[in-house]
């Protein structure tokens, strides 16, 4: 079981790093609105092929929840970084995404009633200043680039910040499968609507751009979306949550490797933010484990409790 999970965790980290390079790839011959849709909508055929059966065992009054945290989740993110990367690099954008645990915790804090510790604050202040360097650094040696899409990144981790809180605070009772099929389930029609208005199905002939966009985007969607959102639950059953926040800094490890193979600049100082980045994830996941085995040591005489954590 020990190396089972090194498994799930070097397979996460691949395929999730991948991602933000298929993203690029697939906007060769796909407009950014089109990435978006395909990637729900691949994504939720493939879910629902295997998860169709736990749609009934979720509550009529779950589903406004679901809804929500499907758009903020996953419909608004995948458009987001779609149509940041039209712009900036693949590499630049996964490593502002690792920000998500930051805001996470901020967001938590204003709005959810979580626990802010110094600790905390300071592995947020950390990461930010890291971030912001990352934006300016890139803008400069990229002038042709525009960086203020990678507000659209921030925005997306934002969505993703809300959304952990929502599924910790109103569907933590919800079966993973269920909830994740039940999510893109919601998403299915308004995607193939986005599709359509797109002019997508008027299309008389595709390019081969086109046809091989179509293989990335499907690839992305069934495999990075799909697929690893199985891998990432069965590495929560069988680790501890410590060590699958771990993946945050591995993500962008494979995705400036992709960016690098790509062509993509990435200069000394850009290196140097993407660290300071890390450092401040790091501290903010070290102090959830601080916290997490003192709350474990007071509930050391209650099993049921200590699995509950």
């Amino acid at each position: 079981m020990k190396n089972l999970k090194w498994i799930y965790l070097i397979a996460l980290s691949i395929v999730w790093g991948s991602s933000f390079i298929l993203i690029k790839k697939s906007l060769v011959g796909l407009t950014p609105l089109q990435v978006g849709s395909f990637r729900i909508i691949f994504a939720a055929i493939f879910l629902l092929i295997f998860g169709f059966g736990k749609l009934k065992s979720i509550k009529l009054k779950q589903w406004k929840w679901i809804t929500i945290s499907g758009l903020l989740g996953s419909f608004f993110p995948v458009y987001f970084f779609a149509f940041a990367e039209t712009e900036i690099d693949s590499a630049i954008a996964s490593i502002l995404n690792a920000t998500t645990p930051l805001l996470t915790m901020t967001f938590g804090f204003l709005f959810f009633r979580a626990l802010l510790s110094f600790n905390k604050v300071v592995g947020v202040l950390i990461g930010l200043a890291g971030t912001l360097g990352l934006i300016l650094s890139g803008a400069s040696i990229n002038p042709d680039q525009n960086y203020w899409f990678s507000l659209l990144v921030i925005s997306a981790t934002v969505c993703y910040a809300f959304n952990v809180n929502i599924l910790k605070t109103y569907l933590n009772d919800v079966s993973v499968l269920g909830l994740t099929t039940g999510s893109f389930t919601v998403l299915l029609i308004p995607a193939l609507i986005v599709l359509y208005l797109t002019g997508f199905f008027e299309m008389e002939q595709f390019t081969s751009e086109t046809k091989l966009s179509l293989v990335y985007i499907s690839i992305l969607g069934v495999v990075n979306t799909g697929l690893a959102k199985i891998i990432f639950n069965r590495l929560v059953q069988i680790s501890d949550p410590v060590f699958t926040s771990s993946v945050t800094y591995t993500i962008p490890v494979v995705a400036v490797g992709w960016g690098i193979l790509d062509g993509e600049i990435f200069s000394f100082w850009q290196i140097i933010s993407a660290l300071v980045i890390l450092v401040g994830v790091f501290i903010v996941n070290r102090s959830k484990r601080l916290m997490s085995g003192f709350s474990n040591k007071r509930n050391k005489k209650s099993p049921a409790g200590s699995e509950a954590l």
